[in-house]
């Protein structure tokens, strides 16, 4: 890495030096002052035609770290719901740093730039601004306030520019040779590579192409292509790859005494958390619509056994029946604290209003009141909905958000007609000690219905989504638990914490990806988009991906579909397995108006599969051996007959329709008119190229499944010539 990454981040000047349009009374040059309360104080485009666009000239070249938009004190529907933005050392070779959108609110968003390639930092002097969506449908676009930070000192730039400029060298060289080389011009290309000593791919994919193209040994390039597989050469591309998602309904196999099912009943609002080391997963309390419950649970995932471990808690020691509790599981103490509930209006007396907490020793099977009251011991007072996660290296539980609930006698929100939120509490275990890290505010606003995870290696808790009375947040934020900073994550997708719909969320510290499954909507007013979405956050790549969407909204299908997958709900629970890699979902309110006591007592696995590298070999093989097929067709139909009906045949996923389809359709290429024999002779020059532009093709497929840094460029020299 250049040495720019451990350089001070400043401001950056710039002057605007470009611009497609402007509005009357709206320049460019009103992007220099960040004046919230002025509504004139904005470029506006004067038409919304693309491309429109602003260009920013820096005052000396620098690595841009982020651009900060201001905005107006106000919603705005010329604001910009999508833009992209690019950089480079000249207004005429940029690329792309940024995909992105802004919120149609007050508050200014910073976006980190993209600033390195192959993991070294690449210097910009412009920054091109090109807005594709205003908030309001047909609007001109307008941008408020514009500010760039990164690195501008020279030392730590040259550094990265020297860089930069040998990359864009060696960049160019091997264009030229992949060009040469698919062009045939075998001399041109020897000598330059002899002349400059650069070398086009990895030694693996010469011998790739050498094999293949130049000598067509398609059993040899088979080999190479297996044993490249077997190397792992593949995983890359594998992981690279979208998730296909597998439910599959769990059924139970234990029963009673009387022969009849052995498993929890149909509830909501209950906790589950699980053991990652015996494969068994807690179920406490909940709410069967009808009464609140207090029954504990444990379900073996290797026997499928549910097993009851306490029909009601309250007996036996630990907390009482309740719902919209929290719960968390230290699976190496195996100890389970639960934290937190719901009463209904008519239950909050004074005296009912401690906030007990309580832990599970899951080895001799009893409760502890750690305290009766957490709100007396500088704790969180009695709250439901909020998130609760544990750190088990450090032993600290973190506690953030949800409703507090006050008497009726005394309730300062019936005064002020607002909700009371808590805040940021930290649990220390073995000094049994409650802090407050941060109070509700502005820069951690507390909220319901939210997520809340605890990332073990980075040490951070990713926050998201939620509620707060009627508005509904879709905000992402971190929070460092050794530090205390906060940083708003700007990404480039914001679906996946998407407002208004209940999501339950997990995290995979191993492969750094946030999981958060949206359902059904608490407010009846957003019931009729519902929505089954699961959706993937990649931590390194700040990125969301949907990996499934259904949208479908009638009960005949959701009938139909009972026994395939989850119908949309809220109230549920999910836990996740990071080590095995499958989630566990159970009941949950489907929010039926004509039922509205109805609850779910459906329980699943979720499993997020991707291609194996078998099955990427297996592909390999397929196209090795169709192309080996086209080749003989032209040569030998009757051979290629053969070989169609046995060795490619092997290859072939018969449960693929496309892939079937074209396998059958194989067939029709051996039954071409042909040309007599002194026709033929005149084509042989014209099937010589033919093939080798046929293996190249070929080359250039199996190449996408190998690592980026092992390949030749992915651009093409033709491709950079302009047309005008």
């Amino acid at each position: 890495m250049a040495s720019c990454s451990s350089s001070k981040s400043f401001k950056l000047e710039y002057t605007i030096v470009k611009w497609s349009s402007y509005s009357q009374s709206y320049p460019p040059e009103n992007i220099y002052s960040d004046k919230a309360g002025d509504q004139s104080s904005r470029w506006s485009s004067d038409s919304n035609n693309p491309p429109q666009y602003l260009i920013l000239k820096l005052e000396k070249p620098a690595i841009v770290e982020s651009i900060t938009f201001g905005k107006y004190e106000k919603t705005h529907v010329c604001n910009l719901k999508k833009f992209k933005i690019f950089g480079g050392l000249s207004e005429d070779h940029m690329i792309e740093l940024l995909e992105s959108g802004l919120k149609n609110d007050h508050i200014p968003e910073t976006f980190q730039l993209r600033n390195e390639i192959d993991n070294h930092h690449f210097p910009c002097r412009y920054i091109k601004i090109v807005p594709t969506q205003a908030w309001g449908p047909s609007f001109n676009f307008s941008i408020w306030y514009v500010e760039l930070k990164g690195v501008n000192d020279w030392e730590s730039v040259k550094t990265c520019m020297n860089w930069y400029h040998t990359y864009r060298e060696r960049e160019a060289i091997r264009l030229c040779l992949k060009h040469f080389r698919q062009r045939q011009y075998l001399e041109a290309y020897d000598a330059l590579q002899k002349k400059t000593k650069i070398v086009l791919e990895h030694p693996v994919l010469t011998e790739l192409h050498n094999l293949l193209v130049t000598k067509g040994h398609y059993d040899d390039c088979e080999q190479l292509v297996s044993k490249a597989c077997q190397e792992g050469l593949f995983d890359q591309y594998v992981s690279q790859q979208d998730y296909v998602p597998v439910w599959n309904s769990i059924e139970p196999v234990s029963k009673n005494n009387v022969g009849n099912e052995c498993r929890p009943g149909m509830r909501g609002g209950h906790q589950m958390c699980i053991d990652i080391h015996t494969e068994i997963i807690y179920l406490f309390g909940g709410w069967d619509g009808n009464h609140d419950l207090a029954d504990l649970w444990a379900y073996h995932v290797p026997s499928k056994n549910w097993t009851c471990l306490s029909r009601n808690t309250e007996e036996e020691g630990g907390p009482s029946a309740r719902s919209c509790h929290k719960m968390c599981l230290d699976y190496e103490r195996k100890q389970i604290f639960t934290l937190g509930r719901y009463l209904d209006a008519s239950m909050r007396a004074s005296e009912n209003l401690k906030c007990d907490f309580y832990m599970y020793d899951i080895g001799s099977a009893r409760w502890t009141l750690i305290t009766e009251d957490t709100g007396s011991v500088d704790g969180p007072k009695l709250i439901f909905d909020h998130q609760m996660v544990i750190d088990i290296e450090k032993q600290n539980m973190f506690v953030f958000g949800g409703r507090i609930l006050s008497s009726s006698g005394s309730d300062s929100e019936r005064s002020s007609h607002e909700p009371v939120f808590s805040g940021l509490y930290y649990y220390h275990i073995p000094t049994s000690t409650w802090t407050q890290l941060m109070e509700d505010c502005k820069e951690l606003r507390s909220r319901i219905g939210h997520s809340m995870l605890f990332h073990p290696v980075r040490r951070v808790l990713y926050i998201f989504a939620g509620q707060r009375s009627r508005e509904f947040l879709n905000d992402f934020l971190i929070y460092n638990v050794d530090t205390g900073s906060i940083d708003v994550i700007s990404d480039t997708k914001r679906e996946g914490c998407q407002a208004g719909f209940t999501q339950r969320a997990t995290l995979d510290p191993e492969l750094n990806e946030i999981h958060v499954l949206s359902g059904l909507s608490r407010d009846k007013d957003k019931r009729d988009n519902v929505k089954n979405s699961f959706w993937v956050y990649d931590i390194n790549k700040n990125r969301w991906s949907c990996i499934y969407k259904n949208e479908n909204t009638g009960q005949n299908y959701w009938t139909k579909m009972q026994h395939v997958e989850p119908v949309p709900r809220f109230a549920h629970q999910l836990v996740y397995d990071h080590v095995r890699k499958v989630h566990y979902l159970f009941g949950g309110n489907p929010g039926k108006d004509s039922l509205p006591k109805m609850r779910l007592d459906d329980f699943w696995s979720l499993k997020l599969c991707r291609p194996s590298t078998n099955h990427l070999l297996r592909k390999c093989r397929y196209l090795i051996r169709k192309f080996r097929f086209k080749e003989m067709a032209l040569t030998d139909p009757r051979e290629a007959m053969v070989y169609l009906q046995t060795k490619l045949a092997q290859t072939v996923d018969h449960d693929d329709t496309d892939e079937e389809k074209e396998f059958q359709l194989l067939a029709t290429t051996l039954f071409k008119d042909t040309l007599g024999d002194d026709e033929r002779m005149g084509e042989v020059d014209t099937d010589n190229d033919e093939r080798f532009q046929s293996r190249t093709d070929l080359f250039d497929m199996l190449v996408n499944y190998f690592p980026d840094h092992m390949t030749q460029p992915k651009g093409n020299l033709v491709d950079l010539i302009p047309l005008d």
